[in-house]
């Protein structure tokens, strides 16, 4: 079996540290104000340091961060055995109920990490914050995107719900019922809901037992907005054994605060942390402002503005009303508070500054950045000359914004830049983005072969995975407009897909994918992706390959048998033969293709279906050959034509 080799370098991370402040100052003198609270925890004889990290001011989530993120996390359903809440006592009415958890990207089983239960407020339920898996909110991009960049620790995130006695979950729109229920919550939180949470995922927790859930308290905080406050505070009044960190956000009702508060009664001050955060034109400011002032005359809170070791602060936006918007800002700012990631980004980057020099630092290639210093960049090590042609005559341009490669079209220069630096910024996060498909000694048997490998564009752990082929005529790999783009986007919406850099020549190029398919197969486990159902995707002379590892199987270019792919993608290429035996396919071409006519195209694919094979082709007037992924022309958009024919033909 034929174990995974890696090539390169392994970096860490680094990227810039976006700091906390204000919309009126500068964010680099915000950071310069940050409250940093350091405090050593010692209940139930474990010490833990913790940190804590106070913006001077609540501040915006960057507007990119609503978009998808390059690593983006797994949302997953939990589903858990609990009771009814008003006689849970007698556990007289069991439940089954659900809650949606996020996995961070990278996720792993010999990985702790940290817990954060987010609670929703009125009118909402679980699905409410970060959406489901088949269906993921905006703001579950806010959270990938800060943990990407190392604002936020990677944590684990569950999504659960006070909902309890209504099986159309409208136990939220009933503000009496939901207080009840808020009050009662404790029960099945902390007999039910973390147990099933903390025995399923890896976390800090040696067991789901009581004693052991109660010892790895400081790594678990709970928060809500709204109703979902009424929840956190309730939290702090019946399960502060079990938790250190609180995020109560715009609470706007009045409580029994006394009696919360001498929860922490026998607590050491440093055993838990209360963030308030709420908005000057919030009807729940009053709410909250009377409580923080009331914290203050308390013998068990301390506020971090009196005291630098203080155990509470509270923050107020200026203009924020009650909504959606400013739930987000506010638990994106708590997060970042409890879970910083700044400390650790720090050490990645001195980790990168160790290996490329004390002078060097991450600096984001554009389009004005010359090709031989991508291809010669530390980061990529000994594969940056497989980003291009090996064969230099077969591109021009000497920058990544004048990019030409022989027989294509429609280069798209951002799109270029875009791979340069997703790739860089994977390497210096710490992850492979290319793997050897040969072994040392098959390379100095043939010499040839150190010219091959895989680019890897990681989607979601698990998730099923694409194989796509640039073309080049068999005497050059044109993966950055042929394979590369196509392998982001289909990162981008979960997919793990891999370029493959081949050989010149039909022969070898098959036999290249023929590898490489083995390759998958046999370390699918070890580089998390799924090989059932998996697509093989190829322009040009790529998609010659693709379709003749579709028809013949690996066994015909010198490897053993394995499953066929569930789906071709085919782009531009004049094959015409047709065996019988073809995948179902999915082609497309343009009406100006001087090079693979579409009425050959259109043929092919004529007989396919005529056997009984699905297959489908798109013709888009007017352009050429090598198009790519088509930005800003006719053929825009279908890669996601193409994405639905594969997702049609997989089994499960």
């Amino acid at each position: 079996m034929r174990k995974i080799v890696i090539t390169g370098l392994i970096l860490f991370m680094a990227l810039l540290i976006a700091a906390c402040g204000s919309t009126e100052e500068s964010l680099s003198e915000a950071a310069m104000e940050d409250t940093v609270i350091t405090k050593t925890s010692n209940m139930n004889s474990q010490e833990a340091e913790q940190n804590v990290m106070i913006p001077k001011a609540i501040e915006e989530i960057p507007d990119g961060y609503f978009k998808a993120s390059e690593q983006p996390g797994t949302l997953t359903d939990l589903y858990y055995d609990t009771y009814e809440s008003f006689s849970y006592d007698e556990k007289s009415k069991p439940l089954k109920k659900h809650a949606v958890v996020y996995l961070p990207y990278g996720y792993s089983k010999n990985q702790k990490y940290d817990v954060f239960y987010l609670m929703h407020g009125g009118w909402g339920d679980e699905t409410t914050i970060l959406g489901i898996p088949t269906q993921p909110s905006s703001f579950k991009n806010v959270i990938d995107n800060a943990i990407a960049a190392g604002e936020i620790k990677p944590l684990i995130i569950v999504c659960p719900t006070y909902n309890n006695t209504n099986e159309n979950g409208l136990d939220s729109a009933n503000f009496s019922l939901a207080m009840q229920l808020t009050r009662n919550y404790h029960n099945e939180l902390l007999n039910d809901l973390i147990p099933a949470v903390e025995g399923t995922y890896s976390t800090y927790a040696a067991s789901t037992s009581a004693e052991d859930l109660i010892a790895s308290r400081d790594h678990r905080g709970f928060g809500g907005f709204s109703m979902g406050s009424v929840a956190t505070w309730r939290t702090f009044q019946y399960g502060l054994d079990y938790f250190h960190y609180f995020l109560p956000m715009s609470c706007g009702t009045t409580l029994d605060d006394k009696e919360i508060f001498a929860a922490a009664d026998g607590h050491d001050p440093n055993d838990y942390f209360v963030f308030v955060m709420t908005g000057t034109d919030d009807f729940a400011y009053t709410y909250d402002k009377n409580r923080t002032d009331l914290m203050r005359t308390s013998a068990y809170f301390t506020d971090v503005d009196d005291k630098a070791s203080g155990n509470f602060a509270f923050h107020v936006k200026k203009g924020y009303s009650h909504g959606g918007n400013a739930a987000m800002e506010y638990t994106y700012n708590g997060m970042k508070a409890f879970w910083s990631g700044k400390e650790e980004t720090q050490e990645k980057q001195q980790g990168v500054r160790s290996v490329l020099g004390n002078d060097q630092s991450y600096k984001a290639f554009t389009a004005d950045t010359r090709i031989k210093d991508v291809i010669q960049d530390p980061a990529f090590g000994n594969f940056g000359r497989l980003l291009f042609p090996t064969d230099k005559g077969y591109y021009g341009g000497d920058t990544l914004g004048k990019l030409s490669l022989t027989w294509y079209s429609n280069i798209n220069p951002d799109r270029t830049v875009e791979i340069a630096n997703y790739l860089k910024e994977r390497v210096l996060s710490g992850d492979t983005v290319f793997y050897d498909i040969y072994s040392d000694e098959e390379k100095a048997q043939d010499p040839d072969k150190e010219d091959t490998g895989l680019f890897f564009f990681r989607g979601n752990k698990g998730a099923k995975t694409a194989i796509v082929n640039a073309g080049g005529g068999f005497v050059f790999v044109g993966a950055m407009q042929d394979s590369f783009p196509h392998a982001l986007e289909l990162s981008k919406k979960g997919y793990n897909a891999f370029a493959l850099i081949y050989r010149p020549g039909s022969q070898t190029a098959c036999e290249d994918l023929a590898r490489a398919i083995a390759f998958l197969h046999e370390n699918a486990d070890e580089l998390g992706i799924d090989m059932q159902d998996y697509s093989l995707w190829g322009g040009s002379a790529g998609a010659r390959m693709a379709a003749w590892l579709g028809s013949y199987g690996t066994e015909s270019f010198g490897e053993k048998r394995y499953p066929r792919p569930a789906a071709v993608i085919m782009q531009y290429t004049g094959l015409s033969e047709v065996t019988g035996k073809e995948p179902p396919t999915f082609a497309c071409v343009g009406t100006n293709d001087g090079i693979a006519s579409y009425k050959t195209m259109e043929d092919r694919i004529n007989r396919i279906k005529a056997n009984g094979t699905d297959a489908e082709i798109e013709v888009f007037q007017g352009l050429s050959h090598g198009f790519g992924l088509g930005e800003g022309t006719a053929a825009e958009g279908w890669i996601d034509n193409a994405i639905k024919f594969w997702e049609k033909h997989m089994t499960r």
